[in-house]
């Protein structure tokens, strides 16, 4: 039986419903992303800019194929965004140990810094609706996020280990 008093409809996949998902995704994203816009604006950089510093600090040593693979951009809007993070001392290439022609990539020292204050509110975001959703709801919309990610990337993402839910109930 539903629980009436939960607010969720049974029919969760009528276009209604379906349109209320596409606006709480449009909602949350401008929330989301508006004020480390606001700080990245400061420096003349743009969404690309912290998207390009987020997997790096995450990814430390990823391969510039690696990044691109999961930023779905061209090399060329890559390697605009990558060469201003590198000039301007966020971001340090090296080449490869094993293939002098891999060029990977880490956050400096100021690279780190950005990176922590560009996500210092999205993570208290999070933190505060995962909060207030319980673990349950918490592990839901993994879910959801999770079957939103094409095939190939949900793989890849799953095989990286990056289920810390999974972790956790396995501990």
């Amino acid at each position: 039986m539903t629980d009436v008093k939960s607010g969720v409809n049974p029919l969760f996949l009528r276009e209604e419903e379906l349109r209320q998902g596409i606006e709480l995704i449009f909602y949350a994203y401008r929330d989301f992303t508006a004020e480390a816009d606001a700080i990245l604006a400061r420096h003349k950089f743009g969404r690309a800019h912290h998207r390009v510093i987020y997997f790096v600090g995450r990814n430390p040593g990823i391969t510039v194929s690696e990044l691109l693979a999961i930023l779905k951009i061209t090399k060329q809007s890559l390697s605009r965004v990558l060469g201003q993070l590198v000039r301007e001392g966020f971001i340090v290439q090296r080449a490869g140990q094993q293939d002098r022609r891999q060029r990977l990539l880490e956050l400096t020292e100021k690279g780190v810094a950005l990176e922590r204050q560009l996500s210092e509110s999205q993570r208290q975001r999070i933190a505060s609706a995962y909060r207030e959703a319980g673990a349950e709801a918490v592990e839901g919309y993994r879910k959801v996020m999770l079957g939103m990610i094409n095939d190939d990337d949900r793989r890849q993402f799953l095989a990286r280990g990056e289920d810390p839910l999974k972790r956790h109930r396995t501990r």
